[in-house]
């Protein structure tokens, strides 16, 4: 089986028409979805270096609405997720951004502060729009609260390696969770956090897919390489993170 790789990118780092070429170049480099970054100034799931790549962004003056202009050129292009803060997405109104986001073509949204038992009040309307609320999973879950958690899970399950920020390096036994997760549903099983070209073939075993960000916004950090510079060492490192999960 083709194991998939989601790669997050902050958006509008340093400007919109470079994070649309960064995109369409990674899709040409073999990644299957891209996770759009909302910038946001308290981003609590995400490690330093994205946490840099969200206030430099919010400093260019990054707002949703370069968000959603990037994503008008790429989601026809390549599959395409927002991932962000509840707070960002709920002062769009939720079923309005909801119905942009089904004009677009944006396959999901991954909102890692909005816990399952909030989300149920907005069920209704992802479902109505044909847009994925990616479902969280993290080690320390029990079986019971994985079977409530996956039951109506689409498109992935972001499958927590650690309970931590991502971008670090430490790592569970997820064995046991992932054949929890297999037996309460058949939605594909993808591994985030610490994720990276040393670490990816490791932590793809047993899953569908890995998802990458901070090894992919640290070269985006890099003041010293151009803006070409930079889409084509993401692009090569996109490369080779495909080929070692699959391989």
């Amino acid at each position: 089986m083709h194991k998939k790789l989601v790669a997050y990118i902050t958006s509008g780092l340093p400007d919109n028409s470079f994070t649309i070429d960064l995109a369409l170049a990674m899709a040409d480099a073999g990644v299957d979805s891209i996770e759009l970054g909302i910038p946001f100034s308290d981003p609590v799931a995400d490690g330093p270096i994205i946490e840099r790549a969200n206030l430099t962004a919010l400093q260019q003056g990054v707002t949703f609405a370069d968000v959603k202009a990037i994503s008008r050129v790429i989601a026809p292009i390549i599959d395409t997720l927002w991932m962000g803060y509840f707070n960002s997405f709920y002062h769009q109104g939720m079923e309005k951004l909801l119905q942009e986001a089904q004009a677009m073509r944006l396959s999901g949204m991954i909102i890692p502060d909005l816990p399952y038992e909030e989300a149920v009040a907005y069920a209704h309307l992802f479902a109505q729009h044909h847009v994925a609320n990616i479902t969280f999973v993290a080690p320390t879950d029990s079986d019971a609260r994985i079977a409530t958690l996956v039951e109506n899970a689409q498109k992935f399950i972001y499958l927590v390696a650690y309970a931590g920020i991502t971008g670090s390096g430490q790592s569970e036994e997820l064995e046991g969770v992932v054949a929890s997760i297999r037996t309460h549903t058949a939605t594909p099983v993808y591994v985030g956090f610490g994720v990276n070209a040393q670490t990816a073939r490791d932590k793809a075993r047993g899953v569908d897919g890995v998802i990458v960000g901070s090894a992919f916004v640290d070269i985006l950090l890099r003041d010293a390489l151009s803006q070409s510079a930079k889409i084509d060492a993401v692009a090569a490192l996109a490369r080779e993170i495909k080929e070692k999960i699959n391989s």
